[in-house]
């Protein structure tokens, strides 16, 4: 997995466990993505399909792109599409995507690096393999998840953060059997380099065959655990967990996700998971399509405003024409 990572766990930081006395989340809820497509083709897993909206607030949703091997030819991303009221955060493990957005911005996302995008008061962009994987094809595995904004925050404008993979704080569990890349928020006191509007926290963790990571967690934060890949277990009560699965925890200022010693998929070493937690907004979501709103009044003012060209207006794109709209 070509994520940003390290040979010798030994040499990194090493997160403090939760303190004596700590109270380990619970599970609350434990479900399964569904497959689908997005963009023009390409598979994804649903993460947190099935999951009620106020348990995983701030969050909106999140897919898991692939893992896909394309052969030449197929591989696929999206066309022109608008964004209002959100941000979107895309991180690709293995794999390049090309951005390019109608205020001139963009940029590769490869191996490890975050592309967070703010949305905020409205833009429209393009995400897309380069010519030379869809001529020679090749793996491709990312997430993309939706951070809903504050009220307050819906009408900011527009801004990106590229964090590349030796931007991401890197961590080792005490006993060496993990690694926590802190791609935005704080563990322990460890700070990842993704500056957010609303509180929270993004962690990839790879945690070895037999071992347990535990972490301090805010009390306050919301706490969310999706495995990618690799057969583990959750919470104080060590549920079985695995492959395209998410665990809400319930309460408490710690989490643990084990990996089991023996796993039944060849070539997996341990679990990688996907570990979120943010301070809940508590304000009513309007949902439609690319837009995040509060009320229907404001989501149809969006798509008014996107359809007479105040989101801005597809840009020469990244195959070198200009791209139609979504």
């Amino acid at each position: 997995m070509p994520a940003a990572t390290v040979a010798d766990l030994t040499v990194l930081p090493r997160v403090s466990p939760p303190g004596p006395g700590a109270s380990m989340r619970p599970l609350t809820h434990l479900s399964t993505a569904p497959r689908g497509f997005e963009g023009e083709g390409f598979p994804v897993k649903r993460a947190f399909m099935g999951a009620d909206l106020r348990d995983i607030d701030p969050f909106i949703m999140m897919d898991e792109m692939g893992e896909v091997d394309y052969p030449p030819g197929e591989a696929k991303g999206t066309p022109w599409h608008p964004h209002r009221g959100f941000e979107t955060v895309t991180y690709i493990i293995d794999g390049t995507f090309v951005h390019e957005d109608s205020y001139g911005g963009g940029g590769t996302i490869t191996n490890g690096a975050t592309q967070w995008m703010t949305a905020g008061s409205g833009i429209l962009h393009i995400e897309a393999p380069p010519e030379e994987l869809v001529v020679s094809g090749g793996v491709f595995h990312g997430l993309q998840l939706w951070v809903n904004l504050p009220r307050a925050n819906k009408a900011a404008a527009p801004r990106y953060q590229d964090l590349e993979p030796g931007d991401v704080t890197l961590l080792s569990s005490p006993d060496g059997g993990s690694l926590v890349r802190v791609i935005a928020g704080d563990v322990g006191g460890h700070a990842g380099p993704g500056s957010t509007f609303t509180p929270m926290t993004m962690v990839h963790a790879t945690v070895a065959p037999g071992a347990r990571l535990e972490l301090p967690w805010r009390p306050d934060f919301n706490a969310l655990v999706y495995v990618m890949s690799g057969e583990g277990v959750v919470g104080p009560q060590d549920t079985p967990i695995g492959p395209s699965q998410l665990a809400v925890l319930g309460a408490g200022d710690g989490l643990r996700l084990g990996a089991r010693a023996k796993q039944s998929s060849r070539g997996v070493t341990g679990v990688e998971a996907v570990i979120l937690g943010g301070l809940p907004i508590r304000e009513p979501v309007a949902w439609a399509g690319p837009f995040v709103m509060n009320t229907r009044a404001e989501l149809a003012q969006a798509y008014e405003d996107y359809q007479a060209g105040r989101l801005g207006h597809p840009a020469l794109d990244v195959h070198g024409s200009v791209g139609g709209e979504a």
